[in-house]
């Protein structure tokens, strides 16, 4: 038996990674990451093109009905190129909240925008997953007030999905009075992380999330794709190392001669090697494997955030104190796996929810 990505997942990695290419250089991620909106709205648009808007959408609502394999590869090979767009939140955790917990009309209403690019979805899950003290948010006679941070692809957003304390999900429109969004300052300057203050705003319930089965299958594909897009990031400064190994030369000779630049990039290479197939695992059992479903889940969250951290930081070093400058622009990915790392918990609180899965509080 073959384990391994199919022929289409292969060809849609392709495809994105060609895009990324000719459409987020380098110099195009740096603008962006300097306030050039114009260029993030055209690579976003570009991915709506390729179809990833509807990617886990349902084909009666105009998506394309994936699993989450194929979500995994689209969020691995984003990773790879620090695409600034957003796709955890709005085009997986979003509709798939949607389309477990929400009524006829709820689907009817966000789908088939979301599948067709014409709306955007924040996430807020903070609550949820590790609340701050002064922070939370409380449903009252159809009215949303309170405090959600960290959303995921909030900004500019159409719409936003919050989860309470419970676990409860509600659906808001952005065009609703009583709304406060603050951008959040993050190293991560391809993405934006916003804060939401509410005050008596009308929102909706998703009426099947009282189910807690929703929201932690909504968590888990979230802590999923950011695994994966940490993946994609530190293949890429993987990549950037052996190459700048065999360019570089200090003392007459090529630094990837050196025994210690050797066993750097072996050691980042071995540890990273098996990432990928733990992230496909872990996608596997969202569809085929229930049962293990949540465990996977959480695991390869944690141990991908901490192989992500450790080749970050080790590609930095084979590259010396050019690894440092804006010039050569590693630091975009670094950034990037360092804020996925805290993203939707971070690997001791997860592996906290591990602990409890396999009952070892008790």
């Amino acid at each position: 038996m073959y384990f391994g990505l199919s022929e289409e997942q292969k060809s849609l990695e392709e495809n994105i990674n060609r895009f990324l290419v000719d459409n987020a250089s380098l110099d195009v991620i740096k603008a962006v990451a300097n306030g050039d909106i114009e260029k993030a709205d055209e690579i976003h648009r570009g991915i709506i093109d390729l179809g990833l808007s509807g990617l886990v959408i349902p084909e009666e609502y105009g998506g394309l009905g994936l699993n989450m394999l194929f979500a995994t590869v689209v969020s691995a090979a984003l990773g790879s190129g620090t695409a600034p767009v957003p796709f955890a939140g709005s085009y997986i955790m979003a509709p798939l909240a949607i389309n477990l917990a929400g009524d006829d009309a709820q689907k009817n209403m966000w789908l088939p925008k979301i599948a067709g690019g014409e709306c955007v979805i924040g996430v807020g899950l903070s609550e949820y997953v590790g609340a701050r003290e002064d922070a939370g948010i409380e449903f009252s006679n159809g009215k949303l007030s309170g405090r959600s941070l960290f959303l995921i692809d909030g900004k500019n957003a159409d719409g936003y999905l919050l989860a309470n304390k419970s676990g409860e999900l509600f659906l808001l429109d952005s065009s609703n009075p009583g709304i406060e969004i603050t951008e959040l300052v993050t190293v991560d300057k391809t993405r934006v992380s916003v804060e939401l203050v509410m005050e008596n705003v009308e929102a909706e319930v998703l009426p099947g999330s009282n189910d807690k089965t929703v929201i932690e299958k909504v968590l888990d594909a979230g802590r999923l794709m950011i695994a994966a897009d940490t993946v994609g990031a530190a293949q890429v400064m993987l990549n950037k190392s052996v190459a700048y190994s065999l360019e570089r030369k200090q003392f007459g000779r090529l630094i990837g001669s050196f025994q210690a630049v050797k066993h750097m990039c072996a050691e980042m290479a071995a540890e990273l090697e098996p990432c990928h197939s733990m992230i496909w695992h872990a996608a596997h059992c969202q569809d085929n494997v229930p049962e293990e479903a949540r465990l996977m889940a959480c695991q390869t969250k944690a141990h991908v955030s901490e192989v992500g951290k450790q080749v970050s930081k080790t590609a930095t070093e084979v590259h010396g104190g050019m690894g440092f400058t804006d010039e050569l622009g590693l630091h975009y990915w670094f950034k990037r796996i360092g804020l996925n790392r805290q993203l939707l918990g971070s690997p001791e609180l997860i592996r906290e929810e591990a602990g409890r899965l396999q009952g070892f509080d008790q």
